[in-house]
């Protein structure tokens, strides 16, 4: 018959089933190395993919007739809410994030690890003949439809808090889940849940310092961008740590928001920006390039590469392709009755310098020099000039001959730039689709 087991007042596993001390004694010794080699790849950094194979692998080669191994963690980003790794022997790791809700989804809802956290459950055991435990969980009756005998689950708390306190379903404390399944014809034996349950915690907390690199790598990426966040992560972040490098700045700004903010609800307002800044992040990204900052309503970006005239191509496919999608979503917002706005561009390429800037306790990762300033000259002539897109004298020289066709805008004096400086514009038609 099938059981469920559970233990709301530790996080520790199941005491009943190891309270024989010589089958823990021999649990352990037999879970030793397996032990070990966790501890290690913590040590070493290794990812949650790589742990969970290696583990995976260990584990059927002490004789545990693993069928599918599961684990679930909270995923901090702010698009993603979750992280599921799944190990079988037939595909090997596979892993799947899920997109953050406000409200629970009906499949977490329904999960085995669900019930145990609502419960306070730190163990669930069900033997897949007992068809009234197998009906209450979906995901049990597919696994049973696939030769699934025995099922195990435990879930481990990953932060100090209070036990007596009970689990807030809105606000999860950090922790992982975990899933053994097997389909051997006597499922698990009392051997192989001695092996899983004395390598768990050792299993938990690998697992907690891959998932604490990964949340220091996505969240670096989303708040600094791609190349800022990983030269933080891998050791550039004292103040003053800069370096000259050559790059195409690139000032993306949208007009008329100040009268516009002044009109619109918060909300709209705030759903326009992300619209904007979602096609413009794309578009930069896609083409290379690397988002600085954003600055109210635009933003700062830069290429940079070892050949300056592909950064300058790279720049300007950028520019031109945000170009056609503004106009784009423009109709379609139009057409919505949505709020709707132009966007201007302007680039500039030379020298910069790059890295952590500002006080002790706060520091920027950014951009600044004479290159920088005049790409805000130039951002500024767009209402004189009639372009919504201008470039430098040295991003035109710089780029493929006949790759965009540049034309000149004559040669303006600038505030701040002694000399006239010639600019460009990229001609091309646009207009709803």
């Amino acid at each position: 018959s099938g059981a469920v087991s559970g233990n709301s007042g530790s996080s520790c596993p199941d005491v009943k089933a190891r309270a024989n001390g010589v089958n823990m004694t021999m649990d352990s010794e037999a879970a030793l190395p397996l032990r070990d080699w966790l501890v290690q790849q913590g040590i070493m950094g290794a990812t949650q993919q790589e742990l969970v194979s290696g583990y995976c692998e260990k584990l059927v080669a002490l004789g545990v007739p693993l069928m599918r191994l599961h684990v679930a963690q909270s995923a901090f980003h702010p698009k993603y809410g979750g992280i599921s790794v799944i190990w079988s022997p037939a595909d090997g790791v596979t892993s799947e994030t899920f997109a953050f809700t406000e409200e629970p989804s009906e499949q977490w809802i329904r999960s085995p690890f669900y019930h145990m956290i609502r419960n306070g459950q730190t163990e669930l055991r069900v033997r897949f003949d007992d068809m009234a435990e197998v009906g209450r969980f979906p995901a049990l009756a597919d696994l049973k439809a696939r030769g699934a005998t025995d099922y195990l689950a435990a879930s481990v708390v990953l932060e100090r808090r209070d036990s007596s306190a009970g689990v807030d379903l809105d606000d999860l404390p950090e922790g992982v889940a975990m899933s053994w399944t097997t389909d051997a014809p006597d499922g698990f034996s009392e051997r192989h849940l001695g092996l899983i349950r004395e390598a768990q915690p050792y299993l938990a907390l690998a697992l907690k310092s891959a998932s604490n690199r990964l949340m220091a790598q996505q969240l670096l990426r989303v708040y600094l961008g791609r190349d800022a966040g990983r030269r933080v992560l891998s050791g550039e972040f004292r103040r003053g740590s800069l370096r000259e490098i050559d790059a195409v700045m690139c000032l993306f700004d949208l007009n008329g928001f100040t009268q516009m903010a002044e009109r619109l609800p918060g909300s709209d307002l705030i759903a326009m920006l992300n619209d904007y800044f979602g096609i413009a992040v794309e578009e930069i990204h896609r083409n290379g390039g690397h988002i600085l900052k954003f600055l109210g309503d635009g933003l700062l970006a830069m290429f940079g590469h070892d050949d300056m005239g592909k950064a300058a191509d790279a720049a300007l496919d950028a520019a031109v392709a945000l170009r056609r999608c503004m106009a784009g979503r423009n109709c379609v917002r139009r057409d919505r009755d949505l709020p709707s706005t132009e966007a201007t561009l302007a680039l500039h390429a030379g020298r910069i310098l790059y890295g952590n800037i500002g006080a002790e306790n706060r520091l920027d990762f950014t951009a600044i020099g004479p290159a920088v300033n005049l790409t805000a000259r130039l951002s500024g002539m767009h209402r004189t000039v009639g372009q919504d897109l201008i470039l430098s004298e040295e991003v035109r020289r710089l780029a493929t001959p006949g790759r965009h066709d540049m034309v000149s805008l004559g040669r303006y004096m600038l505030r701040g730039v002694a000399e006239p400086r010639e600019l460009f514009t990229v001609y091309e038609g646009s207009g709803c689709a």
